[in-house]
């Protein structure tokens, strides 16, 4: 059972077009996000899947992988899904989706992401949490929130800050979706495959095409935040973590 790692990127972008390629600290944010990816020891392989030349060349030029991929995938998932079978993964192998706008994402993240793939043969994907406690961060719709039964498996996913409080706010009950995933490789064909339901297409979350069909998914609780850059002033907090 191989495990290999791909990071979907696209140039275009309502909110932050050529995000990829935006400096970071003097150099692209696809390449922090590939660096820090490519040291993780539990991949045996890595790739950049894009459908943009621009990408692809800047990931060349660094001597990253690169798969180039349709320009019609809805989500990141998708492009993956397509990569992969470029790849010639098999049936059993592990993919890993590692989020290019989290570039100062800790790399030990992805054993915890990946071990209760391979600890429990009859899950097909996991996914990341975080716990957060800043009402800032609670309320932003751009962090996603994520809630989940006693045994880890997720109940839902939004925008929306959940739980909702009632009667007050305790601190620590909120947790952020870190927006990584793991999928056996047999299980990925299948999730594309299937067709988008309606939560995921009100909220806006691929992820939720999986709970909507009755498939489960493991989140693992992670200390490690990941800041995400979701608009150009993100940059800035990147710069911060990375010390740059």
């Amino acid at each position: 059972m191989k495990i290999t790692g791909f990071i979907p990127a696209r140039y275009q972008s309502s909110r932050f077009p050529g995000k990829p390629l935006a400096l970071i600290a003097g150099r692209p944010m696809i390449q922090h996000t590939y660096e820090r990816a490519a040291c993780c020891p539990e991949l045996s392989a890595l790739y950049v899947a894009t459908d943009d030349d621009r990408i692809a060349a800047c990931v060349r030029g660094f001597g990253g992988n690169v798969l180039m991929t349709a320009r019609t995938h809805w989500s990141g998932t998708d492009r993956i899904a397509e990569a992969a079978q470029k790849a010639g993964l098999s049936a059993e192998d592990l993919v890993v989706n590692i989020q290019g706008d989290q570039p100062s994402f800790q790399p030990s993240t992805v054993a915890d992401l990946v071990r209760p793939l391979i600890e429990d043969r009859s899950l097909p994907m996991s996914t990341l949490k975080y716990r957060i406690s800043r009402k800032e961060e609670i309320e932003n719709p751009n962090h996603v929130k994520v809630v989940t039964d006693k045994d880890g498996f997720a109940l839902y996913f939004s925008r929306y800050p959940i739980p909702y409080c009632r009667d007050r706010v305790p601190e620590g009950v909120h947790f952020k979706h870190l927006g990584f995933y793991a999928f056996r490789m047999d299980f990925l064909i299948r999730f594309t495959s299937l067709e988008q339901g309606n939560l995921e297409s009100l909220e806006k979350l691929e992820q939720l095409r999986a709970l909507e069909h009755g498939y489960r998914i493991k989140v693992v609780e992670t200390f490690f935040d990941s800041v995400e850059v979701d608009v150009p002033r993100d940059v800035a907090a990147v710069e911060a973590v990375l010390g740059g």
